[in-house]
């Protein structure tokens, strides 16, 4: 999803594939240069208001992909919908050179 962000979305998907389809571990991949980092959650809105919208949902910008990858980390494992918390990892991709840095617990 936009931003690689634990919503109640991605949160109901990763139930749905853990209990019914039995899988065991959980990657967040989020990458450096994402739309979201650094845009303006109030303009956004603004935006939306324009076009006569008022979804029930925010953009989700971030100030630091790092920290904002923690903290989905973080809201997954301790997420009761989920039966399998002890595998969950997360990693920055950067687009420029390929690479993959794990991003561990705060």
């Amino acid at each position: 999803n936009a931003g690689g962000l634990a919503t109640d979305d991605a949160i109901r998907s990763l139930s749905i594939s853990q209990r019914l389809l039995g899988t065991e571990d959980v990657v967040v991949v989020m990458h450096d240069g994402c739309g979201l980092h650094g845009a303006s959650e109030d303009d956004f809105a603004a935006a939306l208001r324009a076009d006569g919208v008022l979804p029930s949902w925010r953009l989700g910008a971030f100030a630091d992909v790092e920290d904002t990858l923690r903290h989905s980390l973080e809201h997954l494992r301790t997420s009761p919908e989920l039966i399998r918390r002890d595998h969950i990892r997360g990693f920055v991709f950067n687009p420029e050179d390929g690479t993959l840095r794990e991003v561990g617990a705060a």
